[in-house]
């Protein structure tokens, strides 16, 4: 399923930046947290997709959507901007997969 390699490595994404120097503590670990959950559930939907995986990996898209507009995590716009555009990507495909299953 494409949709659980697209989150997972997402994910992935998410949970190095939270180690790359770019944003505030807070933020780190935010990334680091959610990073590891999504990627987990992620690479998880690609063997058994259950929709608690489809929903769990879309809020935690809209998450990271919102989080990039809270003042005292961000530190600079390439986080914001990683947060907008992954939470998007991310709850996106976690929402479609809760649509009828593929072949």
């Amino acid at each position: 399923m494409w949709k659980g390699w697209v989150v997972g490595l997402l994910g992935l994404l998410q949970f190095v930046l939270g180690f790359v120097k770019m944003s505030a503590k807070a933020f780190m670990w935010d990334y680091i947290i959610v990073g590891l959950l999504v990627a987990i559930i992620g690479f998880w939907m690609i063997s058994d997709n259950k929709k608690w995986q489809g929903w769990l990996s879309g809020l935690a898209g809209v998450w990271l959507f919102i989080s990039a507009f809270i003042s005292s995590l961000l530190s600079g716009q390439g986080a914001m901007w990683n947060s907008i555009i992954v939470g998007l990507i991310v709850a996106i495909c976690g929402f479609a997969a809760l649509g009828k299953k593929e072949a």
